[in-house]
């Protein structure tokens, strides 16, 4: 008989090696689901992970690369702290969102003037929206004691109608045709993320990812603050016993990760998506949450799982137009590897025994 045998301590090879096995199953049963689909699976596996690397057209896809992958890791590394510490922030899209409204919001205030402060203000903006918007369910967890997960998730669906509302009201341009929707900020110079470098996806937005993955590690690895979140994960009583206090942490945690989820909401409304839209949102605070699983939440891997990420969202692109894959097989697709790992990620705490119960 197929049993579960606790670990007296998690197995660090495991934790290290779920990840690489969670990406295996989902190619594998990735394949039979496009095969099911009656599409050849290793051609769609080719198109969805070596097309945009090394195939006939990946210089044009190598920088959105980084461009779809920027949202993601600097949201999953604002999570990860949370996840850390057993403070579960599930409400990131809605931060997102928030923060574009934000920022998006105050560089419109300015137009059309132009200035070289505009863009900055922006920023703070955005973060402080996302922030602010996080700070609901931190305030009413250490208030009232209520459950962040339910709280955070429920503020998605309140940031989502207030998109639409702005999108047809406050921030619609006025001179759109009466289309919903504010003025492209791609065409405002003081208020657009361009490229750093041209041609080569490296946004504002990009560089802040990588300096929120560098401090992200100095925080966990070479911080004070940085040992009482894993504490806090690990061994909550004995967290209390050194001198956390736990509310202080959760306030940090869900203002941390609110703030990185405004940022990647500003960057991507001024860069890429250019506008604020009722569709503008995409899923990124839904899929960080994979993002920051993946890496093992920790800011290296995150960074490594973002790119992954990143790539499946740009093959299964080109796997919809090139093989008419339908959109929901890619969303599946990516939904596997959450699914597969959270399965795996099992044997870290146990292991497999075969044979019969062992007696008391």
């Amino acid at each position: 008989m197929l049993r579960l045998e606790k670990r007296r301590q998690p197995s660090r090879g495991w934790a290290w090696a779920t990840p690489l096995l969670a990406v295996l199953a989902t190619l594998v049963f990735g394949g039979l689901l496009f095969a099911a689909l009656g599409k050849d699976p290793l051609v769609a596996l080719q198109t969805i992970f070596y097309d945009p690397l090394l195939g006939e057209h990946a210089f044009f896809y190598r920088p959105q690369l980084l461009v779809k992958a920027a949202p993601l890791i600097l949201i999953a590394t604002g999570l990860s702290l949370g996840f850390r510490a057993g403070i579960w922030n599930i409400g990131a899209e809605g931060q997102y969102i928030i923060g574009a409204i934000c920022g998006a919001g105050c560089g419109l205030a300015f137009y059309p003037m132009e200035g070289w402060f505009i863009f900055p203000l922006m920023v703070i903006c955005g973060a402080l929206g996302g922030f602010l918007w996080a700070m609901i369910p931190a305030l009413l967890k250490v208030r009232f004691g209520t459950n962040e997960i339910l709280v955070s998730l429920m503020l998605v669906y309140v940031a989502e109608q207030l998109l639409a509302s702005v999108s047809l009201g406050l921030l619609k341009n006025p001179q759109g045709f009466g289309f919903p929707g504010s003025r492209n900020l791609q065409q405002y110079d003081s208020a657009h993320n361009a490229e750093i470098f041209a041609g080569t996806g490296m946004h504002w937005g990009v560089a802040t990812a990588l300096i929120a993955v560098i401090f992200g590690y100095i925080l966990l690895n070479r911080h004070l603050l940085g040992f009482h979140i894993r504490l806090t994960g690990e061994a909550p009583r004995a967290a209390r016993f050194a001198g956390v206090i736990p509310a202080r942490l959760v306030v940090f945690c869900l203002g941390v990760g609110g703030a990185l989820a405004g940022l990647a909401g500003l960057f991507e409304v001024s860069g890429p998506a250019g506008q604020v839209s009722i569709d503008f949102n995409a899923g990124y605070g839904f899929t960080a949450i994979i993002v920051a699983f993946l890496g093992r939440l920790h800011p290296v891997g995150i960074l490594l799982a973002g790119l992954l990420m990143a790539l499946t969202y740009i093959g299964g692109e080109i796997a919809q137009s090139t093989l008419g894959l339908p959109a929901a097989a890619i969303q599946v697709f990516q939904g596997m590897l959450l699914f597969f790992l959270l399965a795996v990620d099992v044997l870290t705490n146990y292991r497999l025994r075969f044979g019969g119960r062992v007696k008391a």
